[in-house]
């Protein structure tokens, strides 16, 4: 007598990348969010063969080139493999955050989340006139007019200010071409959404920069069914690295995100 096996379809698989804290330069192992870092976990969810992909971000911004980055490697394996791609917006998804959240095909946002600021920003400090009171000297000698651009040591220059608003330009140009290459007629073509200005939740699904309000699990289910499989996927470290780093890493990161997230009143 011969048994037939019943097939047993397999049940949707949707793993779920975490983008969380400001987006920096740093390295594999630095606590923030940048491509070396993130890299092999993108790689990771797509060879799982998803039905589809769900990013959570809550990100206030940080490096425009790192936000390209981790977006282009993201657009880049979900076109080949022909996977859509859902991101849902907690607290903030601004600036760089932003850019992140426009990798997606629809992005998803709570009544509270805050969403936009697409401009670029350069902050520092000066020191110049404490310095003065304290009888300290600065001397600088530079090989090229622009080398000692926007010293905090040294009086702000307008031609400073000039060679910075220059170099922001096309950052800015490279920002909105993104956003619009990717949410199209999407957007509400008549607002002003290019000026840095951030919305609340159903405020920016009016504005064409989300596609509804919706959490993740509720969404999933909604489109792949109850037993769909959500798999978080968690970037693996090494034990020194877990030792020894996560106290520094850890402290620098909270610092740093707590000073991105508060310009957003978080």
């Amino acid at each position: 007598m011969t048994f037939r096996i019943p097939f047993v379809k397999k049940p949707p698989v949707v793993p779920v990348i975490r983008l969380q804290g400001a987006i920096g330069s740093g390295g594999r192992f630095s606590a923030g969010l940048n491509d070396a870092a993130l890299a092999p976990l993108i790689e990771r969810a797509f060879r799982m063969k998803p039905t589809a992909l769900a990013l959570v971000i809550n990100s206030p911004g940080g490096s425009a080139v790192q936000s390209s980055l981790i977006a282009a490697r993201i657009r880049r394996l979900a076109d080949e493999k022909g996977v859509k791609v859902h991101a849902f917006v907690e607290d903030v998804a601004a600036s760089g955050g932003y850019w992140l959240a426009c990798a997606a095909d629809e992005i998803w946002v709570d009544d509270s989340s805050i969403v936009g600021s697409i401009g670029v920003i350069f902050a520092g400090f000066g020191f110049h006139d404490l310095m003065q009171r304290q009888g300290i000297e600065r001397r600088v000698v530079t090989a090229g007019r622009s080398k000692s651009l926007a010293d905090p040591f040294l009086p702000a220059k307008p031609e400073d200010e000039a060679r910075l608003r220059a170099l922001q330009e096309p950052i800015h140009k490279a920002f909105i071409a993104h956003v619009q290459a990717r949410r199209g007629a999407r957007l509400d073509a008549a607002a002003d959404l290019f000026n840095a200005d951030v919305w609340v939740g159903q405020q920016a699904v009016d504005l064409g920069l989300a596609d509804g309000v919706a959490h993740l699990v509720p969404k999933m289910k909604a489109l792949h069914g109850d037993k769909v499989k959500l798999v978080p996927m968690g970037a693996k470290r090494g034990l020194m690295q877990r030792l020894t780093g996560a106290a520094v890493d850890g402290t620098l990161a909270a610092i740093e995100d707590r000073a991105a997230f508060a310009r957003f009143g978080l």
